[in-house]
């Protein structure tokens, strides 16, 4: 399917939304410059006109208030070392300021995060000829533990869906394991964005790459919807919302998760709300779609982040496996380990030629 685009000026809804994604901003840059102006840290000035530049290229407004406390941190550093301006800044300061940062005990993707923001503050620094390009010449990676995607069993699924009688709630749930959506995809879905008829959701933005795409609604996500479009307030912007508010939080989607899993007896299998995304594209692949096929679904813009779900629901690799390992506990093997035709060619082709040497 294909995202058509779209006129705002002709939808009052995608503009109403597009205006108050705007407000948000600007209401999350302006409280990052109020903290800002309570700083007695080198470069404070230099630090305003980065946030009015990431105001400028349209940066998410909670991108602000992480890259307040990474350069708040980052810069107490450099001061307690004694320097005054950024100009000062070594690529010592960096280390120093990730020692700090895994001396407190951070999860390693928090460091990550943290580094990233303080290394595109530093970058905007050096085009703007405040700091020496060597800071960032060979920029210090910190290598991540490549972990597999955590999937739901297929039987945990099940026990997890019998327990929720709440037809809003089961209405999410089977949503997100049939698209496959992120959560905070689903908690912006306002009712234009859903088009039973055709079977489908449009994400304008993505959650994580700000790119959009289309999701397909399977049998199952169709009627659930149904059944909670029955039910819910038909003045309400948001596709899913709380009791009461005009919207639902991540933290309260994610304790609702947590209710039903610990109902479930599953609480201490350790799944999140961002398990059902990884059920959603191992099942696909276990099904025989292929990856090139679920790439776009699943919103990414690399093969090879949904090749790391390939590895985890290989069945063909499973099944050649456990065929093989049954022929050898069976003692079946007759003693001599068959080589391959053409590598057994070839070796009796090199002993012939090095004899007659």
């Amino acid at each position: 399917m294909e995202l058509k685009t779209i006129d705002i000026s002709t939808n009052k809804s995608l503009a109403k939304s597009f205006y108050l994604a705007l407000d948000d901003k600007i209401q999350a840059l302006h409280r990052a410059l109020h903290h800002l102006s309570g700083w007695d840290l080198p470069g404070k000035e230099h630090v305003k006109e980065y946030f009015w530049y990431m105001y400028r290229r349209n940066f998410r407004p909670r991108t602000y208030a992480s890259n307040l406390v990474a350069i708040h941190i980052f810069l107490t550093i450099v001061r307690d070392s004694g320097k005054t301006r950024l100009e000062e800044i070594t690529k010592h300061d960096i280390e120093a300021f990730i020692e700090h940062e895994q001396d407190r005990g951070l999860m390693l993707s928090t460091v990550r995060t943290r580094l990233h923001c303080v290394n595109a503050f530093l970058g905007y620094a050096i085009d703007a000829g405040i700091v020496n390009a060597a800071v960032l010449a060979r920029r210090i990676r910190l290598k991540k533990p490549e972990t597999l995607p955590r999937a739901m069993d297929t039987d945990d699924v099940k026990q997890l869906l019998s327990v929720i009688d709440n037809t809003r709630d089961r209405a999410m749930i089977t949503v997100l394991l049939r698209t496959g959506m992120r959560i905070g995809e689903l908690l912006n879905t306002t009712m234009p964005d859903l088009h039973l008829r055709d079977r489908r959701i449009d994400i304008y933005e993505g959650e994580k790459n700000r790119i959009g795409r289309v999701v397909c609604l399977s049998d199952d996500a169709v009627g659930a919807l149904k059944a909670w479009l029955t039910m819910r307030d038909a003045h309400k912007e948001f596709l899913f919302y709380a009791q009461g508010k005009v919207h639902m939080s991540y933290s309260t989607a994610r304790q609702m998760f947590v209710d039903y899993l610990t109902k479930a007896g599953l609480a201490h299998k350790g799944y999140s709300l961002h398990a059902l995304r990884h059920t959603f594209a191992s099942e696909l692949l276990n099904a025989g779609m292929r990856i090139e096929c679920l790439q776009p679904l699943m919103g990414h813009t690399s093969l090879d982040v949904t090749r790391r779900y390939a590895r985890l629901t290989d069945k063909t690799r499973e099944e050649e496996y456990f065929r093989a390992m049954t022929i050898i506990e069976r003692g079946e093997i007759d003693g001599h380990y068959r080589c391959d035709h053409q590598i057994q060619t070839f070796l009796e082709e090199k002993e012939r030629l090095t004899q007659h040497c």
